[in-house]
């Protein structure tokens, strides 16, 4: 039997192999700057080679001060007179900072103070039917907003309306009217029948086929209805058994007795939570110049521990040191290491994330200069092309962030790209093509059919981007 031979051999072989250090670079890289502070304050919790030197931030925009001054957003806290004056109403954190100019507590100043909370159902059928109102048509129009109960309907009385607000009972069933046509459909009604006939109505305007018999029903024998009096609302109508057990599976299935409760309106309030959300990247015109800046770019200030850099740099030059042990030397070297690459991977995000934006604000500058008709078609791959890297560093790199623009609004990346576009061209072309002025909640609904799933006050967001007026103006 022949021998066999055993030996080492060199094959040389490719293989993709991820490191560690680029695994929590491309971690670091997805965050968004709210994540990122909790991420960094965890790291400085558990790391002591790693600290952050305190500096005062900008409560607009995040960047560090000068004094009193912030050199990124070029508004003076305190409000010297010598600055330039704008309106407290655009800008509110100067109208704070003016009312504490003279403070002397030390109280620091909390910018969650300028975040606006969600806003109620109520506040935003007010918001948009102030839109409507004229001479003293919103403090009545407040009022009955505030009496809107769980179901959705209005539970003040015409006549208690009339009495306080000294008016007639014809102008109070305007402001409901008004209510009623920017309102979920059937919320403001001021009972169920009058909340059918609000979605039986709507329906009928969006092209719904409507058996014959079912408005005539729940205008006159909902109750009779109600009590499974078939044969007698057949007989009053003159229509058969069939039509009423028609007309009732009907409104059984289409129509909802308590609007306010359904999946429709609470999207209609909004479609997702709206959290407080800061800019990570903030967009200036100076001098007539577009400068990008990364908002962690002078308020993330890390650096090791001096005393733990010292001690790693002497263990490094005396290996035979008999100060510390084997342990403590461990120790230290393990979390100066990671202390230096946690700061590389910071530096290198934040080295990423300029380039890509610098390369978006280029490609995009008539849209910051000129607003929304501007926006030009653009994708990932085409940014991915332009900076270098590829297209899932870019996705990466803009998930989930926020840039201020020169006029100080605060949008997504996503909004750069044509995702966003393609919305207001559908929006666009509907109004164009319309026949008659369409509403945002047709609009919406059209848009739904479409398979494009958004909210009415999306709609009507995208349509003020537009420069495009409401139903009622066009």
């Amino acid at each position: 039997m022949p021998g066999m031979e055993v030996g080492y051999e060199l094959n040389p072989e490719m293989r993709l192999w991820v490191s560690p250090s680029l695994i929590e670079a491309n971690y670091i890289l997805s965050l968004s700057r709210m994540e990122l502070q909790e991420v960094i304050q965890q790291e400085l919790e558990e790391n002591p080679a790693l600290e952050m030197e305190e500096k005062h931030v900008c409560p607009i925009c995040g960047g560090v001060m000068e004094g009193n001054y912030c050199p990124n957003c070029l508004v003076t806290q305190k409000g010297d007179d010598d600055g330039f004056h704008e309106s407290f109403e655009d800008f509110p954190e100067q109208l704070y900072a003016n009312s504490t100019a003279g403070r002397n507590d030390g109280d620091e100043f909390d910018p969650m103070t300028l975040v606006a909370s969600e806003q109620t159902l109520e506040e935003m059928i007010l918001s948009d039917v102030s839109t409507l109102c004229e001479n003293g048509d919103l403090r009545v129009a407040e009022y009955l907003i505030g009496s809107i109960d769980e179901r959705g309907f209005i539970s003040a009385s015409v006549d208690e309306v009339c009495v306080l607000f000294k008016v007639t009972p014809e102008y109070v069933e305007r402001v409901i009217k008004k209510i009623q046509a920017v309102a979920p459909v059937g919320v403001g009604a001021r009972n169920l029948q009058e909340c059918l006939l609000l979605q039986i109505k709507y329906l009928i305007a969006n092209g719904v086929e409507v058996p014959p018999a079912v408005e005539v029903i729940v205008a006159e024998y909902i109750d009779e209805l109600g009590a499974h009096k078939f044969g007698f609302v057949a007989k009053e109508l003159d229509i058969s058994h069939e039509d009423v057990e028609t007309a009732r599976e009907f409104i059984r299935t289409h129509l909802n007795p308590f609007p306010l409760q359904n999946q429709e309106a609470r999207s209609w309030k909004t479609p997702l939570r709206s959290p407080y959300v800061a800019p990570d990247v903030t967009v200036s015109l100076r001098d007539g110049e577009l400068h990008v800046e990364v908002v962690d770019t002078r308020q993330f200030h890390l650096r090791a521990n001096p005393l733990y850099s010292r001690i790693a740099r002497e263990i490094g030059r005396s290996r035979t040191r008999g100060d510390f042990n084997d342990d403590e030397r461990q120790h230290i070297r393990e979390f100066v290491n990671r202390a230096k690459l946690f700061m590389s991977n910071i530096s290198q995000r934040r080295e990423t994330l300029f380039k890509i934006s610098k390369c978006i604000v280029e490609l995009q500058e008539d849209f910051l200069r000129g607003g929304v008709r501007e926006l030009r078609p653009l994708t990932r791959a085409i940014v991915a092309q332009q900076v270098g890297v590829h297209e899932s560093t870019v996705s990466r790199a803009t998930a989930n962030k926020f840039v201020m623009l020169p006029n100080r609004r605060v949008i997504p990346f996503s909004d750069f790209f044509t995702p966003s576009l393609s919305v207001k061209d559908v929006i666009k072309e509907m109004i164009v093509d319309e026949g008659e002025p369409l509403t945002d909640r047709q609009i919406c609904d059209m848009l739904s059919r479409k398979g494009i799933r958004i909210a009415r006050r999306t709609v009507a967001k995208y349509r003020a981007e537009l420069n495009i007026l409401p139903s009622t103006m066009r």
